[in-house]
């Protein structure tokens, strides 16, 4: 199985075609969002295009294949213009390990959930790329695609590992393992 994750696009409908013209280009099974798809955020600027709605139409497009992880800034209404299922964090098996997905703000390589050695942690929340082994669980962080702190980037989770991409250039940003 191959999975797209993509976090953060916070209701930037320019991200969130590319975020879909990227997932059906890289013809993965599906996409997992790790929250805050149409809020922007009481602290956060305006993302390019701020169009919560379209956001909710061009993801709407490829719902039956999407994953929603709840985030900080989703909401219940976010549920009502959504025709995709948002969950609180989800865990999925994957090779002899577990893949366990969350937004990251309660979650993340400085607060761990319950995982075994070798199991993959996979969050969004701090617009930042970074990759860290803690107590032999991979942590990975996905940049935000709308308002990034570094560079926006997706995740590809397949049989040969993770692998976190630049957005603009397709470039390999974080390791494979």
């Amino acid at each position: 199985m191959k999975l797209f994750v993509a976090t953060d696009i916070h209701g930037s409908a320019y991200w969130a075609e590319r975020i879909v013209d990227k997932f059906r280009a890289v013809g993965a099974d599906a996409m997992i969002l790790l929250g805050d798809i149409y809020n922007h955020g009481p602290r956060n600027p305006f993302p390019r295009d701020y169009d919560p709605m379209r956001t909710a139409e061009l993801l709407n497009g490829v719902a039956d294949r999407i994953i929603a992880v709840n985030g900080n800034c989703d909401s219940e209404v976010d549920r009502m213009i959504s025709e995709f299922p948002f969950v609180g964090d989800c865990i999925l098996p994957w090779q002899s390990r577990r893949l366990y997905f969350t937004h990251g703000h309660i979650f993340s390589k400085h607060n761990l959930p319950k995982l075994a050695e070798g199991d993959v942690l996979i969050y969004g929340h701090f617009h930042v790329n970074d990759y860290a082994v803690v107590s032999g669980i991979h942590c990975i962080n996905v940049s935000s695609a709308a308002l990034p702190k570094d560079v926006g980037a997706y995740c590809i989770v397949d049989d040969d590992g993770a692998s976190v991409y630049d957005f603009d250039d397709g470039r390999l940003i974080e390791a494979k393992f």
